[in-house]
């Protein structure tokens, strides 16, 4: 028997509708949502109403506040290297794996297509610093990361795979701390980095030329990807203003599809990434990958108790980039989410 078509599995068939532009830049991909500690909606500010005749209190969360560079300077002496800053609200330091020579399904992998850790700072209305990110360890590394973490009061909220059978074994932790001293948490990532091989930062270089007919992709995927470093990145980001322990995510944080394409010569490609969903999107998500050919690699959250609910499935696939597009595509209607401008 055949695989059904998005429609038979949806009901409705997403392809053909119009879907605005976010206009705003991708911040992590793959991104992920805050974990937190505390009770739910800490900090929120409560407002009151009437709905229906009945007195309605609310909670309003706090708000993410614009942000200069120099407001993270000693942040980037702590951690060691510099970052920048995405949509004026986000402070992001990468740290790639270049030390890593990991091999999956037969394809070298490059550091962009699923080795980079990367921490990002947000400050809030409250004056509260929010830091999270996703670190890339061996899995010698992993327990000393874990311990470096744990003593500087650093939540793990994820332990898993971003891969199919690969070696040497990676392992991807994503990371949460949420107080008032920004450098006090940044000096406990970099605690958590001296742990591992991680290398300095490189000199930034001009992206190679990308050997895949991205006009071709983007017009599939309906966005504008993105050439980093070597690696042809699509990204689409939820609707939905996420919520986590009373803080405003911003936009795309924490909550984005990301799709990495890293060449192999002659249009074809491996794509590696996740796609972000609610609950009731998994299973038709996870059927339309299958149609595809797309591989399924894991299931699970990023964070412990964000609103809405978040799902993230990361996949594996290799094949020509345009194919690889045509596959992704009728997955990505099936969710909630609109493309990110880069």
């Amino acid at each position: 028997m055949g695989r059904k078509s998005q429609k038979e599995v949806t009901g409705y068939d997403r392809t053909a509708t119009p879907r605005r532009r976010l206009l705003t830049a991708a911040a992590f991909t793959p991104v992920l949502a805050a974990a937190g500690t505390g009770p739910a909606l800490a900090g929120a500010r409560e407002t009151t109403g009437r709905k229906g005749g009945a007195r309605v209190t609310t909670a309003e969360p706090v708000r993410p506040v614009a942000t200069t560079p120099a407001d993270w300077k000693g942040v980037a002496k702590a951690l060691g290297r510099a970052g920048s800053l995405v949509n004026d609200v986000m402070y992001r330091t990468r740290f790639p794996r270049h030390d890593l020579n990991v091999v999956s399904q037969g394809v070298r992998v490059s550091p962009g297509l699923a080795l980079a850790s990367h921490i990002g700072f947000i400050r809030y209305a409250d004056g509260s610093t929010l830091a999270m990110g996703d670190m890339a360890v061996t899995e010698d590394e992993l327990q000393p990361v874990s311990d470096a973490l744990i003593e500087h009061d650093i939540a793990q909220t994820a332990i898993h795979k971003h891969l199919l059978a690969h070696d040497p074994d990676i392992w991807w932790t994503h990371v949460h701390v949420h107080g008032r001293n920004p450098m006090a948490m940044a000096r406990g990532f970099r605690a958590a980095f001296d742990a591992t091989a991680t290398p300095p930062a490189r000199p930034l270089e001009p992206p190679p030329p990308l050997d895949l007919d991205v006009r071709a992709m983007d017009d599939v995927l309906g966005t504008e990807g993105v050439n980093d470093g070597g690696i042809y990145k699509s990204v689409f980001a939820r609707r939905e203003t996420i919520v986590e322990y009373g803080m405003a995510l911003p936009a795309g944080v924490g909550s984005t599809s990301a799709f990495n394409f890293q060449p192999l010569g002659g249009g074809q490609a491996a794509v590696n990434g996740d796609f972000v969903m609610i609950a009731s999107e998994v299973q038709t998500v996870h059927t339309l990958l299958r149609n595809g050919g797309i591989s399924l690699v894991e299931l699970h959250n990023h964070a412990l108790s964000e609103e809405p609910r978040l799902f993230f499935t990361h996949f594996w696939a290799v094949g020509d980039g345009v194919e690889l597009a045509k596959a992704l595509r009728p997955a990505v209607d099936a969710t909630n989410v609109v493309p990110v401008e880069n």
